[in-house]
Formats: structure tokens, sequence, C-alpha cells
């Protein structure tokens, strides 16, 4: 099913959201080969203020050693957003860890409990 261009399936702000994430997934990745504090982390979402000059950009699970690293490489990470998409302004960076990834592990550690209880 073609599209022609101008129409697109969903908001300009979810295309700029994954365009981001793919372009931070992969950047991270080439960065954990020289620095093993990035080897685990996992990209699960990126927000975009609406004027593109934040974007927060969501992890799996994000420790203070892991924490540091993206602080040390957020130039690196925002230039690779700059070269790689055709925004006009690249947005500031900030690195939080996904507070669903957090609720939801909460929430099996709940039921794993309960089927404890349970048996």
């Amino acid at each position: 099913m073609a599209h022609s261009g101008s129409h697109h399936p969903y908001p300009r702000s979810a295309r700029v959201n994954q365009i981001l994430r793919e372009v931070i997934s992969d950047e991270l990745m080439r960065i954990s080969d020289v620095d093993d504090r990035l080897g685990l982390l996992t990209v699960t979402g990126i927000e975009t203020s609406p004027d593109v000059r934040q974007a927060v950009v969501f992890l799996h699970s994000l420790s203070d050693e892991a924490r540091v690293a993206l602080e040390e490489h957020r130039a690196q990470l925002q230039s690779a957003v700059n070269v790689q998409t055709r925004l006009k302004r690249t947005p500031k960076l900030t690195f939080l860890a996904d507070p669903a990834v957090a609720s939801g592990e909460a929430v099996e550690e709940i039921l794993r409990r309960q089927s404890h209880v349970d048996e």
C-alpha cells in the first residue's frame, strides 16, 4: 500500500520519536563497543517536546554507572541525531529509566508473590 508524500499514517511527533529511537539505539550499540558501561542499555521509547528542543530517552533500566556514561557521551549521541536526521534543530537529550518498565516489573513481582501465597 503506497502513501502519498504528504499523508503519513501517524503524527509527525511519533515519526520523530521513532527516528530518534533508531538513531540513538544504533549509536548506543556503537559506543558500547568501546564503553562497556552502556552494553546492556535498551531504548524503550522517546518523548520529544512539541518544539523538538528536548527529547527524553527512556531506557529499560539505568544504573548510576550508565547514567554517568550517557552524560559523557551525550554530545556524540546528539551529533549522531544531527547527522542522521533532517530535523531543523537537534533536541537536547535527557536519559531516564522507563517508569512503565519499573511498574511492570513491580506488578510481575506482586503476581509472583501472590502465586506463592496461593500454592
